[in-house]
């Protein structure tokens, strides 16, 4: 029996509403329940919506993941549609895709994370000099000197003296599960204010590339700008060199701050092993540098690893329709007028909404429905997507680049491939992904450049633009591998209209219920075990969750067409 249930809701510094319940006893976190508490219904409001137009729909779903679903929303339509389109626009897409997972990153660790690790009051008492020492003895960064971190020292300790600590007035400074000495702190607090004049740059090669950001442009049949290299009003030379650059930059900072500063921060946390949970792994795989339906050619390969058994990868098929699945025994909906009981592929899902819980909540019935997401399943079992699964699937794959990477990065830190089973691993997992993804966006970016030189200027395929060429009913699926994992969008396109459409994204299958056998999904389990320090300051429930880097929400409005009632609703990523 537990001693007591703890609360925390809301998580803060993610996207979105969650809520997570924890039993615990002796200091240690028994069992524990993952709420999201507002609901997705990007589902009814695209239904007989022009297919060419789903894209736009579908990338509100979420302001912080920008174009991913734009992304897998116009993979699905064009694979329903047969339309193959232009190698340079496959090109431009997977660059856009890259810039989403490196921005994401680095903005997840600094911005939402490291503070559950980096205590920044003690920055306050670093030496700069020893501050500067270590910096460089890891990294060629050429602002890391002992004048440097002095400065930035002096306005945190102005922030400190004056009892008002500005962006990091909230935080569970002094915790003792924090690790780090006062100069790492110093440094890591320093990189933080870094990279928010650093992200903000990236994003440059959205609005180049889809014409703004957030939520750049997309096009069925490739992408909306054309390439010429002398034209003002196109892809010229100007703004691909900016691209180049920003891609440069982005390298740079990825290799020079963000995956030093995590390789270190590993370091001192080396012994916190907890928030492993599932060890259930799956990817879509991606980044091809040809096509998407060319996927043994994937650089992030395709697979499922079970029970951490990297000597068997099983294949996923996401139009199989006992393979993917989706069940409701623990979600506020129904399937066919059932609570429960019943798994349904995308291509056959609907979203019913049938809310019964509280208007407040003092705890979750968890024997009952207990949230607003669903509970994705791979051959009926629970998985974990994300970065960490995209390098153990491509390391069970023998995936040569991901081996070397992953590595290189435990030799550093002394560990095996198993530490990776854990939250601090899930972090570095996060940071190697970067890397990896930085480099695709290279690779990618010289081979645009290699096919403008030899004449190839294509970038969209209109043959099947008209509606009239259309089949009268045909149903596809767009996958991506995305900041927080694999993402699927099913549609099934009629008469040339939307008829159903169905999405399953990351923070669905991590943060999911339990399902119709009482599987815990991958927040739930990666919590048991986990000790709890103080209650009242759940710190390491925290940093488990946000190792996860959860985004469940973005406002929408549904309307009840029967009485024309209006609800604020929520999407949940």
């Amino acid at each position: 029996m537990a001693d007591e249930r703890v609360v925390v809701d809301p998580i803060t510094r993610i996207e979105g509403h969650l809520r997570i319940e924890a039993e615990v006893k002796d200091k240690t976190i028994q069992k524990a329940y993952s709420s999201g508490t507002a609901v997705r219904g990007i589902e009814l409001i695209v239904r007989d919506r022009d297919p060419r137009d789903l894209w736009a729909y579908t990338q509100r779903i979420c302001g912080v993941c920008t174009s991913v679903h734009a992304l897998a929303s116009v993979r699905a339509v064009e694979d329903a549609l047969g339309i193959r389109i232009p190698h340079n626009a496959h090109l431009i897409r997977s660059i856009m895709d890259a810039t989403v997972i490196v921005h994401d990153h680095v903005v997840h660790f600094y911005h939402l994370h490291s503070m559950d690790w980096v205590d920044v009051l003690a920055a306050a008492g670093a030496d700069p000099n020893e501050a500067a020492r270590i910096a460089q003895s890891y990294s060629r960064w050429p602002k890391s000197t002992a004048g440097y971190f002095k400065d930035i020292q002096d306005k945190i300790k102005k922030l400190v003296d004056s009892g008002q600590l500005g962006i990091f007035a909230t935080g569970y400074w002094g915790h003792p599960a924090y690790k780090l000495p006062p100069e790492v702190n110093l440094i890591m607090v320093v990189h933080y204010l870094e990279a928010l004049d650093w992200q903000k740059e990236i994003v440059r090669i959205h609005t180049i590339f889809g014409g703004r950001n957030p939520h750049p442009n997309y096009v069925v049949g490739g992408v909306p700008w054309p390439i010429d290299p002398n034209m003002d009003n196109a892809l010229n030379t100007s703004r691909l060199t900016e691209v180049d650059r920003q891609i440069d930059m982005a390298l740079e900072f990825v290799e020079q701050v963000y995956l030093p500063d995590v390789l270190t921060l590993a370091k001192y946390y080396r012994d916190w092993t907890f928030g492993g949970g599932l060890k259930n792994y799956l990817a879509y795989g991606d980044f091809s540098p040809t096509s998407i339906y060319d996927v043994d050619s994937y650089r992030f390969p395709r697979g499922v690893v079970l029970d951490f058994n990297l000597n068997e990868v099983h294949d996923v098929d996401p139009r199989d329709l006992a393979q993917i699945q989706e069940f409701v025994d623990h979600s506020w909906y129904t399937y066919d007028g059932k609570p429960g009981g019943i798994g349904k592929h995308p291509w056959e899902g609907e979203t019913t909404i049938a809310y019964e819980g509280p208007k407040t909540f003092a705890t979750l019935n968890v024997e009952g429905k207990y949230s607003w997401v669903k509970s994705p399943r791979w051959m009926e079992k629970p998985m974990e997507v994300g970065p960490l699964a995209r390098l153990i699937v491509g390391y069970a794959k023998k995936n040569d680049r991901i081996r070397e990477a992953v590595d290189r990065a435990l030799k550093e830190i002394g560990v095996d491939i198993t530490w990776m089973h854990s939250a601090i691993g899930r972090t570095l997992a996060r940071a190697i992904d970067a890397s990896l993804v930085a480099h695709f966006a290279r690779e990618d970016m010289d081979q645009l450049f290699a096919n403008i030189r030899s004449g190839n200027l294509a970038t969209f395929d209109n043959s099947k633009w008209d509606p009239k060429t259309w089949p009268k009913e045909a149903k596809g699926v767009g996958w991506a591998e995305v900041p927080r994992g694999a993402l699927g969008h099913w549609v099934i396109v009629k008469d040339g209209k939307v008829e159903r459409f169905q999405a399953v994204v990351p923070t669905t299958w991590n943060a999911s219920p339990r399902d119709h056998k009482d599987n815990v999904g991958a927040y739930e389990a990666s919590l048991v075990g986990a000790p709890l320090e103080d209650p009242a300051r759940p710190v390491e429930i925290i940093r488990i969750i946000h190792s996860f880097d959860p985004c469940m929400a973005c406002a929408v409005h549904l309307t009840d067409l029967t009485d024309q009632r209006q609800y604020d609703v929520f999407l949940d990523m």
